[in-house]
C-alpha cells in the first residue's frame, strides 16, 4: 500500500494521532487504484474505505478552469487534475498532503510535505 513512498505510511499515522482526520477525493482513488499492484487490493482498499472522500461540487468544478487560466497567464500549466484536487481542498478548507508541491505553485492553498526518505 502505497510502497511507503517518502515515509507516506508513518506520516499518515502520525497525523491520526495528533488528532488530524483524512480524506481524499474521488480523483485521488482513480490514482491509487490505477498505480496499484494486484495484491495490494484488499489492504488499499481498507485503507482508503475509512477516509472520508469529498466531492467536486459545482463550486468546486468551476474553480479549475479559473486556476489554469491565472497560472498559464504566468506561465505555469497546472494539469486538470492537480487544479481539480487544488479545488477541492480549498473548497473543503482542506491542508493537501503531497510529494509534488512543484504542482501545486497556490499560495492560498496549505499544504503538507511528505518526508523525504
Amino acid at each position: 500500500m502505497f510502497r511507503s513512498r517518502n515515509g507516506c505510511r508513518e506520516l499518515l499515522g502520525d497525523l491520526v494521532r495528533a488528532g488530524h482526520s483524512l480524506g481524499t477525493s474521488a480523483l485521488n482513488l482513480a490514482e491509487v487504484f490505477a498505480g496499484m499492484r494486484p495484491e495490494d487490493e484488499t489492504r488499499t482498499e481498507a485503507f482508503l474505505s475509512a477516509l472520508e472522500c469529498y466531492e467536486l461540487t459545482r463550486t468546486a468544478g468551476r474553480m479549475p478552469g479559473h486556476l489554469k487560466n491565472r497560472w498559464a497567464r504566468k506561465g505555469r500549466i497546472l494539469t486538470f487534475a492537480d487544479a481539480i484536487l487544488a479545488a477541492i481542498a480549498l473548497e473543503q478548507g482542506c491542508t493537501l498532503v503531497t510529494d509534488n508541491r512543484k504542482d501545486f505553485p497556490l499560495p492560498e492553498l496549505a499544504q503538507y510535505p511528505l518526508r523525504e526518505k
